[in-house]
C-alpha cells in the first residue's frame, strides 16, 4: 500500500479528514479508522487550519525509551516499558501554543515519534502487531519536571505531564512508514536540541503495541507516544519549539504565558 498523508483539519468551521496530494486535500467521507473513502470535495491546504490529528485520543507514553536519556536521566535502563498516560485534554496540533503555566519552574521538551492505532488491538503478537498501525505522526511530550519527580518519587505519574496543551501532535499521519528507522529532531528557536533515531528505542514499536494489548484493548485513534532520545531540555515563554521526523514533517509550537 502507497504511503498517505492523512490531515485532520477545520474549513468554515466543520472539521474534516483528508488525503494530501500537492498542496490539495481530498476530502474524506467519515473516518480514515473506518477506510479510507474519498468524497468528491477538495479543499486546498493554504485555505484551512490543521487540527490534531485525532480528536480527544488516549495517549499512552513510555518513559526512559533510549538508552541514552536514560543515562542523562540519572536512571537504569528499564527491565520492562514505563507507561504511563496523558490526558486527551493536553492535546493541541500544528502552531497551537504549548501554555506555560504561571508555577512552572523547569518544563521541558521531548520529541517523540508518535503512533497512530487503526484498528482494535487485543493480544496481538509482536509478529502481527505493526498491521494495527494506522501511522504515524511527531508528538511533543512536554513535562514539567518538578512536579513529575515529586510524582515519581511516589510510584505514580499523571499531572506532570497533563497540563492542558502539554500534548502537541501532528501535523498530520502518514502510513506506511518503518517505525524501526525514523530521525527525530527537535529544534527550540531553530537550534537543534535532539536528533536521535527510533532504531535506537530500547523496546520496538511491534514490542510496545504486543505488550499494551496483552493488558487491555488498544483501539483506533489512540496513540503511543514512544520515548524520546537524548538532548531534553527547557522550554520558556516565546520559545518556538518544532519536532520534525523527516519521513512526516514539521510540528510547530509556540510557548506563551498562560493569561490571568
Amino acid at each position: 500500500m502507497d504511503s498517505l498523508t492523512v490531515v485532520r483539519y477545520e474549513r468554515e468551521g466543520q472539521a474534516h479528514y483528508g488525503v494530501l496530494a500537492d498542496g490539495v486535500l481530498e476530502r474524506l467521507v467519515g473516518s480514515p479508522f473506518e477506510g479510507i473513502v474519498k468524497s468528491a470535495e477538495r479543499d486546498r491546504l493554504d485555505a484551512v487550519r490543521l487540527l490534531p490529528p485525532v480528536a480527544q485520543p488516549r495517549i499512552f507514553g513510555l518513559g526512559y525509551n533510549y538508552k541514552a536519556h536514560s543515562q542523562e536521566s540519572q536512571k537504569t535502563v528499564p527491565e520492562i516499558p514505563v507507561v504511563f498516560m496523558k490526558p486527551s485534554t493536553c492535546v493541541v496540533g500544528h502552531e497551537d501554543a504549548i501554555v506555560y503555566p504561571p508555577h512552572g519552574e523547569n518544563i521541558h521538551f521531548e520529541g517523540e515519534l508518535t503512533v497512530v492505532i487503526g484498528k482494535t488491538a487485543r493480544h496481538v503478537t509482536e509478529a502481527d502487531a505493526l498491521g494495527y498501525v494506522f501511522g504515524y505522526t511527531c508528538g511533543n511530550d512536554v513535562s514539567d519536571r518538578v512536579l513529575q519527580r515529586r510524582e515519581s518519587s511516589f510510584g505514580c505519574l499523571l499531572a506532570g505531564k497533563g497540563y492542558d496543551t502539554f500534548g502537541p501532535i501532528g501535523p498530520w499521519i502518514v502510513t506506511g512508514l518503518d517505525p524501526a528507522d525514523q530521525r527525530i529532531i527537535t529544534r527550540v528557536n531553530g537550534t537543534v536540541r535532539q536528533d536521535g533515531n527510533s532504531r535506537d528505542l530500547v523496546f520496538s514499536v511491534p514490542f510496545l503495541i504486543a505488550y499494551l494489548s496483552k493488558y487491555m484493548t488498544l483501539l483506533p485513534g489512540d496513540l503511543i507516544m514512544t520515548g524520546t532520545p537524548a538532548g531534553v531540555g527547557p522550554i520558556n515563554v516565546d520559545d518556538v519549539i518544532e519536532i520534525e521526523i523527516p519521513a512526516i514533517g514539521v510540528l510547530r509550537n509556540p510557548v506563551v504565558a498562560e493569561a490571568r
